[in-house]
């Protein structure tokens, strides 16, 4: 036995699991999931065989499904066993809870009600994914998944163009051509970037280059599993009127106006409303 069970005190605590390799759980998680009176969970099926797999016994313990699905009447009842002094300790699927994960909510709740919220941190995709990225990782903005329409996304990637971090991106791996085609589009096809897939499991992959590489290497090809993009940060240059004319001109051949003034305004860190008034006069004189 690798884990200890001992009392805890009421409170919630979210405890970071495995993205891929069982073995990544830390020895104070297996601590927590052996010793909390209540366990709730993204994934039931996933909780249990995670714990299957370490020796952790269940018992008699109830563990309750907590995911985007739950009604409120759940989180209440998740809230009453604290208030009755019991440990709550809730699980992701996968990875750090609150980290594109439904159980923010859960810890609003308990946070308003006064109760103690603890961490126990391990495994993430976002940090694992910046280890073997080799971008900048002093500073990094998660930015999660992005809208499912190439207008919203768009739009939200020019609204991130400028900052001074390397962006973080969680995407289905369906998608993940169309993201690259617009981030090719917006933050400019040479910025340099990295996909990563299956972190820590049998199949993992890192793949490094520019967006305009890894767009044309990935294309239209389906991919599997679990996948992070990363993004190097904006350079802040200080760019000229012919090369944002130009620049215009180009998005104007595959984008409405109003598109491309958003994706160029994002390329270039400008004012999308002087951008949108440039592009309507090249417009009018075409």
């Amino acid at each position: 036995m690798i884990f200890e069970t001992k009392p805890l005190s009421a409170g919630l605590y979210f405890v970071a699991t495995p993205i891929g390799a069982a073995r990544d759980i830390t020895l104070r998680g297996l601590d927590i999931l052996a010793s909390a009176d209540v366990i709730a969970a993204e994934d039931t099926r996933t909780a249990r065989k995670l714990m299957d797999i370490h020796g952790v016994p269940l018992g008699d313990r109830q563990i309750v499904a907590y995911h985007d699905h739950s009604s409120e009447h759940v989180r209440a009842r998740l809230m009453a066993n604290i208030a009755d002094g019991k440990s709550v300790a809730y699980v992701s699927e996968a990875g750090t809870p609150l980290v594109a994960d439904p159980g923010f909510a859960l810890g609003r709740a308990a946070i308003t009600e006064g109760y103690q919220v603890i961490g126990a941190p391990g495994a993430s995709a976002v940090l694992a994914a910046l280890t073997v990225s080799g971008l900048p990782s002093d500073r990094f903005l998660f930015a999660g998944f992005l809208p499912n329409t190439d207008a919203a996304r768009r739009g939200e990637l020019a609204a991130l163009a400028d900052v001074r971090a390397t962006l973080v991106f969680y995407e289905l791996p369906k998608r993940v051509g169309k993201l690259l085609s617009n981030m090719c589009e917006v933050l400019g096809a040479g910025r340099s970037a990295v996909v990563c897939r299956e972190l820590t499991k049998k199949f993992e992959e890192v793949q490094r280059g520019t967006l305009g590489e890894l767009s044309l290497a990935i294309g239209d090809t389906p991919l599997r599993g679990e996948v992070v993009v990363l993004v190097d940060r904006g350079d802040g240059r200080e760019t000229g009127a012919d090369e944002i004319e130009g620049a215009l001109r180009d998005a104007m051949k595959t984008m409405r106006v109003k598109d491309a003034a958003t994706a160029v305004a994002g390329a270039f860190g400008l004012a999308r409303r002087d951008v949108y008034q440039m592009a309507l006069k090249l417009e009018d004189d075409t």
